[in-house]
């Protein structure tokens, strides 16, 4: 190291280093070039930026590139879809007919098949057959007076000819017979309708059909106010009440055919409209649709389906599922405005198929969809479509 010495009268030594020196130097000479390329960067800064916003500022990856289709209006099938509860096509409560008693036998069970006129359960009958067996004897008590009275009658008439009987007393007797006979109808008229409530003590299946539910229980004291013992779906036919909006209502009608599938079910079966709603639940807003749907095991009243309906056809937009995003708002799509600026359009979305998904409101067709990429993209952002024919 080259240094250079000297000495005072005080004898101090001053040492100076040259090294230290020239390292000063250069350190300044490093913060001022640093300096200069800074203010150059903010310099150019503004001039940067309004070329990144040119045409070709695609290319340069500042504004992504994004694919968009003009989808126009296809003639797509409109398919109205629906849900609501499984019941019974005609669900017939069955209950206690006549007087009622204790039930001394339960026949059936829920889930039987049974036939008109069979019987489902029977009540105690022992006090209502001893009164028929009086009426019965109160039967054959009239039946030899009216024979006693007509014996009577025919003597008198024999004598009547020779004088023995006035013409009053055969008026009499034969007044008597005829009121014999008349007991011998009201005691048959009395044993018959012992009979007929007898035979209500049976409790019987009013149509064929399929028992639903069994409410009576051996020993239960049963009478006209019980309420239904039994429900009985008659035929073992099965409906789905389907709830639709009111504008839906107006493409369904009596005799569509209908795919109807239980909720848990991968299975769908053919049903149709028998009835539409004549009236609109003024608090849902919504009208009632009845499906007939043929009895199956996996058809249970008080369950849940789907129905979708085919209600001819109808011009819509139809887009690739791609282009359909959906969120806690509901479905919705990107399209591109004029100027090439994100707008997020709130859809409603009909069928979808493998052909695509049909929008029946939110876009006429004429507007750039984002066919893919939506959720990397946010509104208002600035893109560089690129268009690819719909198909």
């Amino acid at each position: 190291m080259n240094r250079e010495s000297s000495f005072a009268s005080s004898d101090t030594l001053v040492v100076i280093d040259r090294s230290q020196r020239r390292r000063n130097i250069i350190i300044a000479v490093v913060a001022g070039i640093a300096i200069l390329v800074v203010a150059l960067f903010f310099l150019s800064g503004g001039k940067d930026e309004k070329t990144a916003g040119g045409p070709g500022a695609g290319q340069g990856g500042n504004i992504p590139t994004v694919t968009v289709i003009v989808p126009g209006r296809s003639q797509v099938a409109r398919v109205v879809t629906a849900s609501g509860p499984l019941a019974a096509h005609r669900d017939q409560p069955v209950g206690v007919a006549g007087e009622g008693g204790m039930v001394r036998a339960v026949l059936v069970d829920a889930g039987t098949w049974v036939r008109q006129g069979q019987a489902l359960a029977t009540i105690d009958r022992s006090v209502q057959s001893q009164n028929a067996a009086q009426l019965a004897a109160q039967i054959q008590v009239a039946r030899a007076d009216a024979a006693l009275a007509q014996n009577e009658y025919e003597r008198s008439q024999a004598l009547v000819g020779r004088g023995f009987v006035s013409k009053a007393d055969l008026d009499r007797k034969k007044a008597a017979r005829d009121a014999a006979f008349a007991r011998i109808r009201v005691a048959e008229a009395n044993l018959n309708s012992m009979r007929a409530q007898i035979g209500r003590l049976d409790i019987r299946a009013p149509k064929s059909g399929l028992i639903l539910a069994r409410n009576v229980e051996v020993g239960q004291v049963v009478s006209a106010g019980s309420g239904a013992l039994f429900r009985l779906a008659e035929g073992g036919e099965m409906e789905m009440r389907a709830q639709m909006s009111q504008q839906d209502l107006a493409f369904v009608h009596v005799g569509m055919l209908v795919s109807v599938t239980p909720t848990g079910n991968d299975r769908s079966f053919a049903g149709r409209v028998w009835q539409v709603a004549p009236v609109i639940d003024p608090q849902s807003r919504q009208g009632e649709v009845r499906i007939s749907v043929p009895y199956d095991v996996a058809i249970r009243p008080g369950g849940f389906a789907e129905a979708k309906i085919e209600a001819g056809s109808t011009a819509a937009p139809l887009l690739p599922q791609s282009a359909v995003l959906s969120d806690e708002l509901g479905n919705y799509v990107y399209v591109i405005n004029a100027k090439n600026l994100v707008e997020r359009r709130n859809v409603k979305v009909g069928s979808v198929s493998d052909q695509g998904v049909t929008v029946t409101e939110g876009i006429s067709g004429q507007e750039s969809v984002v066919l893919s990429a939506g959720p990397f993209l946010n509104p208002g952002q600035k893109v560089a479509p690129k268009r690819q024919a719909a198909r």
